[in-house]
């Protein structure tokens, strides 16, 4: 598949999705549940929150002139829009946010969601493919929602980012990290495979493709279009470009059972499927804090300043969750002794969390966007 026909499948794919980030009522359970925990922790109920927090501290910053903000490949907006939303209810006025989008037909969406929210003063719309994006000028705040794993040409876009950001600017990133079209790897293949035989036969049923698959088929997404291509190169090269500033990276196993294809066949609401996806969970948290599998899914705070401490749950650093392809250094494995000590780290980092989440200190640190430091280096 060239170039062109990549372009293509993506314009016919997102022309009329009007619903880019819909995912099913078992995900939410999930991320409810056990994700934003991790997130709570460091004083943000989200990625979204995530994002308005370091934008917000921006705009609040003593300089004067306007904060310039982008977003690479923004899709319909709807993130952008609420952001500019939360940062005028938060009394600033002195920012634009640029949206980068290939689609004509979701910048147009965006445009119109902007004017719904009385917010598009603010706002600015660029048809541009993002393999091949030239920064013109500089930036406080570069980010990117579930928009990387669409991105080719992720060096030369690095390269720019690195470029355009202003001293002391930042990017603000939530993707997908996993395998190459979303595909598990073998180790993680495995174990999901084990869990589908548990499946009653309706669970199995493959929304997107409207199919059933008695055998979990791990199918390369990125062989139809820009899905998941080279998502995981986008951890190691975003280690090359920046250095992290804020890092939480969670899930594997547990993803093909809460995402769009399948999470569907789930209900929260069914206490057979909240166990299922319990134990799940669990099964997912101990290979991850094992090594043998790698997260996919991360939330990250970049800059370019190596003096800052990167903050993260240990033992979850940007380089420990590098899972290198078949025929590479492979990242070193903890022995036995040493899972020993990290399952009892985890288990006081699971106590800091819901000792953390209660605390006036990360109710300021929601205001502020600061939360407790659980590990630094």
């Amino acid at each position: 598949m060239d170039y062109s026909d990549r372009i293509a499948a993506e314009h016919r794919h997102f022309n009329e999705n009007t619903k880019v980030h819909d995912l099913p009522p078992i995900y939410s359970y999930w991320s409810d549940k056990w994700i934003i925990p991790k997130l709570r922790a460091f004083g943000y109920e989200g990625g979204p929150e995530m994002f308005e927090a370091y934008l917000s501290e921006h705009c609040a910053r003593p300089e004067t002139h306007q904060r310039r903000f982008v977003s690479i490949g923004a899709g319909n907006c709807e993130l952008e829009v609420d952001l500019a939303g939360r940062l005028r209810k938060k009394g600033h006025v002195n920012f634009s946010i640029e949206c980068l989008e290939l689609n004509p037909a979701m910048l147009e969406r965006g445009r119109t969601l902007a004017r719904q929210a009385q917010v598009d003063a603010h706002l600015a719309f660029a048809g541009v493919d993002v393999n091949q994006w030239q920064a013109r000028g500089d930036y406080d705040v570069i980010f990117a929602s579930q928009s990387l794993h669409h991105v080719q040409n992720r060096e030369g876009l690095f390269a720019q980012v690195r470029a355009a950001l202003r001293p002391g600017g930042q990017f603000a990133v939530s993707d997908m990290i996993g395998r190459n079209g979303h595909m598990r790897w073998p180790e993680a293949l495995e174990i999901v495979q084990e869990f589908w035989k548990e499946l009653p036969p309706a669970y199995r049923y493959n929304r997107a493709l409207s199919r059933r698959e008695e055998v979990f088929d791990n199918r390369d997404c990125s062989s139809e279009g820009f899905e998941g291509i080279r998502a995981q190169d986008i951890l190691p090269l975003l280690l090359e470009h920046f250095h992290f500033e804020f890092f939480v990276a969670f899930g594997n196993v547990i993803v093909p059972f809460v995402d769009r294809a399948f999470g569907h066949n789930f209900d929260p609401a069914r206490e057979w499927d909240r166990d299922f996806i319990a134990r799940v969970h669990r099964r997912d948290e101990q290979e991850l804090l094992a090594g043998r599998v790698k997260p996919t899914i991360m939330v990250a705070i970049l800059g370019t300043d190596p003096s800052v401490p990167t903050q993260y749950l240990a033992p979850f650093s940007p380089k420990f969750c590098v899972r290198r392809p078949e025929g590479a250094p492979a990242q070193t494995a903890p022995h036995q002794e040493e899972i020993a000590e990290l399952r009892a780290r985890l288990a006081a980092a699971e106590w800091q969390i819901t000792q953390a989440a209660n605390s006036k200190w990360v109710r300021l640190g929601r205001r502020l966007g600061r939360g407790p430091k659980l590990r630094d280096v």
